[in-house]
This record gives structure tokens, sequence and C-alpha cells, in this order.
């Protein structure tokens, strides 16, 4: 069993940053693919972020590519986002995933581990 929990999250104005942390314990934790995710007021939960086991495979949803980076320190099996350039529509609840593979994915679906999540306000 892996647990998630992540922190980090607050109200912020536009054009600022946040960093995300997701700490995870349990088994090994470090050798699980990790995702970001946010779930917005009335909408589906979407994808945001993914890496791998060794930090070298990072994907990003065009919404926030050039403004997010993800990446991990496995060391402290820590994987953190950056978010920079915050807009209003990146207001969600973030949710940290882990995924019992070393192949990353997007789909929400293919995780297994889930956190509590934390929230994000971006003012305008």
């Amino acid at each position: 069993q892996v647990q998630l929990v992540e922190s980090g999250g607050g109200l912020v104005q536009a054009g600022g940053s946040l960093r995300l942390s997701c700490a995870a314990s349990g088994r090994t934790s470090s050798t699980y693919t990790t995702g970001w995710f946010r779930q917005a007021p009335g909408k589906e939960r979407e994808f945001v972020a993914a890496i791998s086991l060794s930090g070298g495979f990072k994907y990003y949803a065009d919404s926030v590519k050039g403004r997010f980076t993800i990446f991990r320190d496995n060391a402290k099996n820590t994987v953190y986002l950056q978010m920079n350039s915050l807009k209003p529509e990146d207001t969600a609840v973030y949710y940290c995933a882990a995924r019992r593979s070393i192949v990353v994915v997007m789909s929400s679906r293919e995780y297994d581990y889930w956190g509590q999540g934390t929230q994000v306000t971006v003012s305008s």
C-alpha cells in the first residue's frame, strides 16, 4: 500500500507561483510513476503532468506546458509540481496519484493510489 499526501496549495494572484508537494509513504514509494491531476468545480478531473520513475520522462497537458514543471526527489519520496504564471483557470483541487508501473500514462483510470487533494485558487 502507498499513502500520498499533497501540500503547498493556497491562494495566489494571477501571474504568481506555487509549488505543490506529494509525499509518499508505504511500500518503496519511489518505484512508482507519479502524476498530478486537477478538478475544478463542475468539471471532470483532468491530467496535468506525470513523471517517470527516473525522472527522465515527463509529460504535460497542453494547457500547462511552459508554465508548470514536474520533478521528483526519490531520496525524499516526494514529487513536486512547480506552477508559474498561474491563471484563474488553474483554480482547482490538485491531486497526486501513483501508479504501480514504470510506464507513464495520462489517464486517471490507470493510477492506483491517490492523495486527498490540495486546493489551489488563483485570483484575477
